[in-house]
């Protein structure tokens, strides 16, 4: 139990600046693993080696449903609420704080008012995630290989637009992205998800979010069927003229309209939900994957509303999206294009990147600058991770 107590105070820091959280659960879990498994599993395991089969069969089976029968137990012990305290990774300085309070809470015996080094964990456990001014938004640009993700942020809510694409069988963006990146924010739950459309590359990473991040709500144009659709707590179709104010900040659906739900010819890309947020004085327009068709039914039906400053490249920048027309009416300063290095696609098409350019349009890849912060504000503010932070590798 000495040695339980140690291990457990000593690893807080480290814990939280490696992983974002502290398992509060653990002392309760070592104290049924360590002696289940040390005086139980392993002599049985030790045993059933050792003696011929007719006798080593009973006690390795024995072994092994002690083994599956503690899993069940530490796998309840896991889920309970408060089994894992979540909060920001720490900055150096505020680590090395927290380090050098546990080396005096863990002093030896006699050493005077140790448990003063316990408070030095405050700000560590306390940290809130940073966020925007009111009337402001953030937004994360991810780079998830080949797929689009894209996190808003405001002063008090959170939206996460789509959520990258699979990888395998068992890898996806909001696995191994997503979610890792969100904790090391120490954001636990999202106010809303917006999944624009079903392909993979917008979609496959949206149960691990569900899974492992709370979720106020999801829109989406998926089938109500869709494994995404049936996981969401709270889920509705986007519609055109859905709208919505955070903090300030305007959100309003622009694409597709709720016909469009009964045209059973329209494809995934088709529907895709496109979202223009307003904060700060500047315009972000998220349009996912739609075509050119659907960028001609938005001038006709809604140009005014398509003016925007950072342009989220339809389609990554396909040959089939980023119509003349269509970009005359949105007149973006900043076009960014979510795309995978090397992708098999080739996106972006050289001849649409020409249109931006032709145009003036800065743009911005993440292949290239890796993940793209943008501020909503006056004037707009962005930051690439490959230039805030170079390595040598990123070359």
């Amino acid at each position: 139990m000495r040695t339980q107590y140690a291990v457990t105070l000593g690893l807080v820091p480290l814990t939280m600046l490696l992983f974002a959280q502290v398992s509060v659960i653990s002392p309760v879990a070592n104290a049924i693993a360590i002696p289940v498994v040390s005086l139980l599993v392993t002599p049985l395991a030790l045993a059933g080696g050792l003696l011929p089969e007719p006798l080593a069969t009973p006690l390795l089976v024995l072994a092994h449903e002690l083994m599956r029968w503690l899993a069940v137990a530490l796998q309840w012990l896991g889920a309970a609420p408060l089994a894992v305290w979540h909060a920001p990774v720490p900055p150096w300085w505020l680590f090395a704080f927290a380090l050098a309070g546990t080396l005096w809470l863990l002093a030896p015996r006699g050493w005077p008012t140790r448990w003063l080094g316990a408070f030095t964990w405050l700000p560590l456990l306390a940290a809130q995630p940073d966020a925007p001014a009111p009337g402001t938004a953030r937004i994360v640009a991810f780079d998830v290989g080949q797929g689009m993700a894209v996190l808003v942020e405001t002063a008090g809510h959170r939206l996460l637009y789509d959520a990258g694409p699979t990888y395998g069988t068992d890898a996806n963006a909001g696995s191994r992205v997503l979610v890792p990146y969100l904790r090391a924010r120490g954001i636990a739950r999202l106010d809303g998800l917006v999944v624009s459309h079903g392909d993979a590359d917008h979609a496959g990473g949206a149960l691990a979010v569900l899974r492992d991040i709370r979720a106020g709500w999801t829109l989406s144009s998926l089938p109500l069927e869709h494994p995404v659709v049936l996981a969401a707590p709270k889920h509705r179709h986007c519609v055109a003229g859905q709208r919505w104010e955070w903090e300030g900040v305007r959100f309003e659906m622009l694409h597709p309209t709720a016909a469009s739900y009964a045209d059973a010819s329209l494809k995934n890309n088709g529907r895709s939900c496109t979202l223009r947020i307003t904060a700060g004085g500047k315009a972000v327009l998220l349009a996912g994957d739609i075509e050119a068709r659907q960028e001609a039914e938005l001038v006709a039906r809604a140009a005014p509303a398509l003016r925007a400053d950072v342009l989220l490249v339809p389609h990554h920048g396909s040959g089939t999206s980023s119509t003349e027309v269509f970009l005359d009416a949105v007149r973006p300063a900043l076009a960014v294009f979510q795309v995978g290095h090397r992708n098999r696609y080739r996106h972006p098409k050289r001849e649409v990147v020409e249109r931006y350019e032709r145009r003036a349009v800065e743009t911005l890849r993440t292949d290239v600058a890796g993940a793209i912060h943008i501020d909503l504000a006056t004037p707009l503010r962005v930051d690439s991770y490959r230039v805030s932070r170079p390595r040598y590798w990123h070359d």
